[in-house]
């Protein structure tokens, strides 16, 4: 899978932070983080998802682009997809401005210090590929993350690993690989605290961010 660049990583961190923040918030600390990670998902759009390289690939690959008024129905019909995919599995499907934020928690996707995806969760997976290759005209973008404990280097590449994992499974189901992008966060992007086992084992997890890909003009 192609990496993405720096400052793509810095998009995607943004966003997984201020997604995390979100999560047990009241309604005006919701509307200020709102604000925040519109932000955040502008930087990872501009950053991460645009530019001409990808749209190109698409182009390339011979899939289409949406009209904006096509976005809303686009994104609507597939966050209620990917949530009956995922239904009882543990993971979050969430609509974040206009991009839907899939989050798998590292402990029903993979078992400890390992990058193959449990059989137990193989099937549900399967099904979001499936889901993802019905709406074709959008980026996908993997990022793995981890906790703090252990070395950072050894974090790092487990992430990439576990990012990788998923975008394999993706594209072995039907998932177009000019579509996906995956990139590994290591332990840079925590959304709880590294002091309690709680908190880790919700930084230890694989995002997948999809993302409208919305003709020009």
């Amino acid at each position: 899978m192609r990496p993405t660049v720096s400052r793509a990583a810095a998009a995607v961190s943004a966003l997984a932070l201020v997604a995390g923040c979100a999560q047990g918030q009241g309604p005006s600390d919701r509307q200020a983080t709102g604000a925040a990670l519109g932000a955040a998902l502008g930087a990872a759009s501009g950053l991460l998802v645009g530019g001409d390289d990808r749209r190109n690939a698409l182009v390339g690959a011979g899939i289409g682009l949406l009209a904006g008024a096509a976005v809303g129905t686009w994104l609507d019909d597939q966050e209620r997809a990917l949530e009956r995919d995922l239904a009882g599995t543990g993971a979050d499907v969430r609509r974040v401005e206009d991009a839907i934020l899939v989050t798998l928690p590292s402990g029903i996707t993979f078992d400890t210090d390992s990058a193959e995806v449990k059989r137990e969760f193989r099937r549900p997976l399967n099904r979001v590929a499936n889901t993802l290759a019905e709406y074709p005209e959008g980026y996908v973008d993997v990022v793995g993350h981890a906790d703090a404990t252990g070395e950072a280097a050894y974090n790092q590449r487990l992430s990439e690993r576990r990012a990788e994992a998923v975008a394999e499974k993706l594209t072995n189901r039907g998932v177009s690989p000019a579509r996906v992008v995956s990139r590994g966060m290591g332990e840079r992007a925590p959304v709880a605290s590294n002091a309690t086992p709680e908190g880790r084992a919700r930084n230890r997890r694989v995002e997948i961010l999809i993302t409208p890909a919305v003709r020009e003009g």
